[in-house]
């Protein structure tokens, strides 16, 4: 049942962004009531390891139990933590092979992120982007500001082509604290240039956890017959075979998620590659994996 209730499909159904973000989180949260692996409570945040001088009671043993390894728990009011979520609205986000858009996964996964943070009282930001920045709502937990999210959030519609470096130039220009910085997109450019434009986001203290959004029709796309496709950012055009997409293809966005992902990891940064096919809790469930320390 809460299956259903995560799907993509049945989201798209749900009338208001905030209503659909509060579905997917709640749906979430009773997952992880019935889970052996995460503890989640009205009022607990997070995760931290432990270091010496902390107080032990605020130890999980339960946890140490499991993993040998000392973490404490946080609780609401204890966290300092200021999320800013990028958006990609690019016109490639306006692909999707089964009625779900990239951008409608996108829009829902970045809604969820910024109701959980605003629902732990975290400061919570949001910069949509396609060649350049689209919006910018400043990271605050004052009143309101889940609401001027979701609005931001809501009428992001693919624009124009992808550009990483303005948008991301500007976020470093303009963003001068510490936090987490989420990253959707289905990064089509260069592995290496990804990389490096997102990469010195790290050097101000920040964690960065990149979602690489795919359509299952992009991961493994199933072709009968030849076809002419056309890049719906640069409308270029090319005639496909069944046979060309088994081995050509396959092996391209094969080896561009495999490098996008080593090169990731190599400069510090999260990765995970998220099929827009996927329940929404999946997706959450490695955020919150990121946040309790990676259990």
């Amino acid at each position: 049942m809460l299956q259903r209730f995560l799907d993509p499909k049945v989201l798209l159904n749900i009338s208001g962004l905030e209503l659909t973000a509060k579905t997917v989180v709640d749906g979430f949260i009773s997952g992880l009531h019935r889970s052996p692996d995460f503890g989640f409570s009205q009022e607990f945040a997070e995760y931290r390891p432990y270091t010496p001088g902390d107080d032990l009671r605020s130890v999980d043993w339960n946890v140490f139990g499991r993993t040998e390894r000392l973490f404490l728990k946080r609780y609401r009011g204890e966290t300092n933590t200021r999320l800013t979520l990028l958006l990609d609205r690019s016109a490639s986000m306006s692909y999707g092979s089964e009625g779900v858009r990239k951008i409608d996964y996108a829009r829902f996964l970045c809604a969820s992120l910024a109701y959980m943070a605003v629902g732990q009282r975290d400061a919570a930001g949001l910069i949509t982007f396609d060649d350049d920045v689209r919006d910018f709502v400043k990271p605050s937990s004052r009143q309101g500001q889940l609401q001027r999210i979701l609005h931001a959030v809501d009428r992001s519609e693919p624009g124009q082509r992808t550009d990483f470096s303005k948008p991301f130039f500007k976020f470093l220009e303009s963003i001068h604290w510490r936090g987490i910085v989420v990253v959707i997109s289905d990064f089509y450019a260069r592995p290496s240039d990804i990389v490096k434009t997102i990469a010195p986001l790290r050097f101000h203290g920040n964690e960065v956890v990149l979602f690489h959004v795919l359509d299952q029709g992009e991961l493994a796309p199933q072709l009968k017959e030849p076809k002419i496709l056309v890049d719906m950012e640069t409308q270029e055009s090319i005639e496909v075979s069944p046979a060309w997409i088994e081995s050509v293809y396959r092996t391209k966005i094969d080896g561009h998620i495999d490098q996008l992902r080593t090169e990731a990891r190599g400069a510090g940064l999260d990765y995970h590659l998220v099929s827009t096919a996927r329940p929404l809790d999946e997706a959450l469930r490695e955020y919150l994996v990121i946040r309790q320390g990676r259990l």
